[in-house]
């Protein structure tokens, strides 16, 4: 099973958890995995059950956009970040 490392903003919804294991060998199946095992989660990064564009997600800290997107292969030593996109503050 592949580490899927949990950003401090979206503990909460894993139960408090900093990593989490999940299964499947591409960024799509390992979603799939979490998302079933965690709804909590889905709500907070999916959007009408498609990823958010806000979420950014990194395997082996390498953007899955500039890859395969979704369909980035996931291999079980593999570490996947989920990471929101953080915005805002004052002028």
């Amino acid at each position: 099973m592949s580490r899927v490392r949990i950003p401090p903003v979206l503990r909460e919804s894993v139960g408090g958890a900093r990593e989490i294991e999940a299964a499947g060998d591409t960024v799509s199946a390992l979603l799939d995995d979490l998302f079933g095992r965690y709804p909590a989660l889905a709500e907070r990064v999916t959007d009408d059950g498609e990823l958010s564009h806000f979420i950014n997600v990194y395997v082996n800290d390498r953007d899955v956009r500039y890859r395969e997107g979704l369909s980035t292969p996931v291999a079980a030593d593999d570490t996947v970040i989920l990471l929101p996109a953080m915005a805002g503050g004052a002028r």
